[in-house]
């Protein structure tokens, strides 16, 4: 029997590093009764973080799908790594929550994975609650933190419960909503009520009374009864907070010690008693803009949020119902690919632990195995509809590297693995770039690429090997420069025949048509590489006849995608074709691609040519204390520093930095930040490079076709 979408919620946990999610997941789990012990991460039997990986590493790489029950509601739970090298997984996980649980460390307060969280939870109009947690540890501080929380997420965080004492000494709550202490035993587990002590009492009732003015102010009628008797009762005071928790009027923040198990089954009766519902939060946004109800009596449309392959199973699917029910055996249809797919088994899931159902109603979620050609982003619904809920924005790569194959034979099964790769992971790019003649993998940092690369070798017995990724260097000209090749070749039987003359210039927007020439037609084309190349035809008399205008451009456009200085492709370039000869039985178009292309690789040489390289906008977000070594190192890095801001307690750092100068720039980051600082970069432009490194790199291209 399937439970009802109102009873279903859908809580995302996230935090930085270190902050306890999986043991707090794991508490959670075990407070529900969904597990009869709890498991460690240290010793490695946590019910998320189950795979080999993740438990080699001591860390969460994936997002984990568990569930509980609680009184009436089922629970979905996803746990989701810290780093945000594997922000993928977090930002899929959070498409599909209604609620996001931001777990912080204590100890070190807000930090900055927990900004960068922030940023999505935004962007996904998510209702949030945190979690002060780890306040057994030595040097918690419940105060500080809430005040950080305070001072970076606004006036609308509300503390709902403090803790007595932090430290060794933590087993004590004030719970602010109840007006009741919670005293735990020293193993921690159910807690002992008691009054709240005089000397609390005061905070307490403080605290109380912002919760209710919360819940009154977003409903006509408990502001009435507010006003009336000066407070609400429990079920009025459920009720309010329930619609300024869901719209994102309040941000309430609790405390506890996952470790140690005091506090989290408070946490999951808020979550049940609170927490929004799906068909409580708005309608979702479909492609074309419509949106669609989360009922049972909708549609039939899943959505699948994360795709991942595991040994003797294939592919597992994980997915959200978001309209109608799915069920064993139903054939449902995939527009993104025009195929159809049948669930054979749809699953609850706890980690690896997998249990059958008959049925998944509007707003759960599940997991579904084997679906033939059905990936992350995918919707599948009824035929006919053509359904598709708007699919994740995943961020922009951060880092790139290229690989080589130990050898030339394994590269084409190492090829079929990162496709597979790629297509459970949409932040990882797998590109072969023709131009720098390399594969290059683009990630989210290098624990992402270092992934990849245990991936392949531990489950698919492939080897690659990271190698330093060549730069994408343009080439263009600063001056104008005439020139004319004439091919000629007899060699027996017809011989080919052609000369042209023609005039090459930078080109720029707005620029006069060619002085002192015939225009007879001209063609501007956006090049695949960037930037343009016009091409004015101004033959007069019929000196080439115009059926060869295709083959000289052909020609032209050739040695464009080798330019002539480094082998980069060339961009901004104006050409000229004015005068040249033909013969009427030896030209060919053959002759004049060669004879357009050699007048073109030697007018730019005589163009004062000049080598371009990619420039990055590039923010760092770090602790105000390690600012001036980020600085540093970005000096190093021939970088322009653009500005700098805070941003909450943390600084932001803009640059613009050459991505010649960007390679292991993410292991650097976190070298000098002990992992407490992220960046993001974006492609801003092409600049000139100087004269030294462009002789530097013309030279370097040199050896190296020397050498091939």
């Amino acid at each position: 029997m399937s439970i009802s979408t109102e009873n279903i919620r859908n809580v995302v946990l996230l935090g930085h590093s270190g902050s306890g999610k999986t043991t707090l997941a794991e508490t959670m789990l075990f407070e529900a009764k969904a597990i009869g012990r709890r498991g460690n991460v240290d010793a490695k039997n946590t019910v998320s973080d189950f795979t080999n990986i993740e438990q080699d590493k001591g860390n969460s790489i994936f997002s984990t799908l568990l569930h509980a029950k609680w009184k009436n509601s089922k629970i979905n739970i996803i746990d989701t790594p810290g780093s945000d090298d594997f922000i993928g997984e977090v930002i899929s996980s959070m498409k599909v929550a209604d609620t996001a649980l931001i777990v912080i460390n204590a100890a070190n307060g807000v930090e900055v994975g927990t900004e960068i969280i922030w940023e999505y939870v935004k962007d996904y109009n998510t209702p949030a609650l945190f979690v002060v947690n780890q306040m057994d540890h030595e040097k918690a501080n419940f105060q500080a933190t809430l005040e950080q929380i305070t001072n970076r997420f606004g006036h609308k965080v509300l503390p709902v419960q403090f803790p007595v004492q932090g430290g060794a000494g933590f087993n004590s709550i004030v719970d602010a909503l109840r007006m009741v202490m919670y005293v735990f035993p020293e193993d921690g587990g159910k807690p002992d009520k008691q009054p709240i002590p005089e000397s609390e009492m005061g905070r307490a009732q403080e605290m109380h009374n912002a919760l209710v003015e919360a819940a009154a102010e977003n409903d006509e009628s408990l502001m009435e009864k507010f006003f009336d008797a000066g407070t609400l009762n429990e079920e009025e005071l459920a009720k309010g907070l329930t619609i300024a928790l869901a719209t994102q009027q309040i941000y309430p923040v609790f405390c506890c010690s996952s470790e140690r198990n005091m506090g989290s089954g408070r946490i999951m009766g808020f979550l049940n008693d609170i927490a929004p519902a799906p068909n409580a939060r708005p309608e979702a946004t479909l492609e074309d803009g419509s949106k669609i109800a989360c009922t049972k009596e909708g549609e039939n449309v899943m959505f699948i949020y994360k795709t991942l392959s595991e040994p003797q199973i294939g592919m597992v699917s994980y997915f959200k119902v978001y309209s109608g029910k799915v069920s064993p055996g139903m054939e449902l249809y995939n527009p993104d690919n025009r195929s159809s797919e049948r669930l054979n088994q749809i699953f609850e899931a706890n980690g690896k632990i997998r249990s059958n159902v008959d049925e998944l109603v509007a707003g759960d979620i599940g997991v579904t195995v084997k679906l033939k050609n059905t990936h992350t982003n995918n919707t599948l619904s009824n035929k006919g509809n053509e359904l598709k809920i708007d699919k994740i924005k995943f961020p922009e790569a951060r880092i790139r590297s290229a690989i080589s194959p130990p050898a030339k034979g394994e590269m084409e099964k190492i090829m079929k693995v990162l496709h597979g790769l790629q297509e459970e992971d949409p932040t990882l790019i797998v590109e072969q770039n023709p131009q720098l003649k390399q594969t290059i993998l683009h990630g989210q940092g290098q624990l992402h690429l270092d992934l990849i690369k245990y991936r392949m070798d531990k489950v698919n017995g492939l080897r690659l090997d990271f190698i330093k990724p060549k730069i994408p260097y343009r080439e263009t000209i600063t001056t104008s420069a005439d020139e004319s090749y004439r091919h000629k070749k007899q060699s027996g039987g017809s011989g080919q025949f052609a000369e042209v003359h023609l005039r090459i210039e930078p080109y720029y927007e707005g620029m006069p048509d060619p002085s002192g020439l015939t225009v007879r037609s001209r063609d501007e084309e956006e090049l695949p590489w960037g930037g343009k190349f016009v091409f004015y035809w101004c033959i007069v008399g019929g000196s080439i006849d115009s059926k060869y205008i295709n083959a000289i451009k052909k020609g032209i456009m050739q040695k464009m995608e080798e330019g002539p200085l480094t082998g980069s492709c060339c961009q901004n370039i104006r050409v000229s074709v004015y005068d040249g000869k033909m013969h009427s039985v030896d030209s060919n178009d053959m002759a004049f691609m060669i004879a357009s292309a050699q007048a073109f690789k030697t007018a730019f040489e005589k163009a004062k040519p000049k080598l371009l390289e990619p420039i990055y906008d590039v923010e760092i977000l770090c602790n105000g204390s390690i600012m001036g070594d980020v600085m540093g190192d970005l000096q190093t890095r021939r970088s322009i520093i653009q500005g700098m801001d805070a941003d909450g307690h943390y600084q932001k750092i803009k640059a613009k930095v050459p991505l010649a100068e960007m390679y292991k720039y993410s292991s650097t980051l976190r070298s000098l930040s002990q992992g407490r600082a992220k960046f993001s970069r974006k492609f801003a432009e092409y600049q000139s490079v100087t004269g030294d490194i462009q002789a530097k790199v013309i030279n370097e291209n040199k050896n190296e076709m020397e050498l091939a």
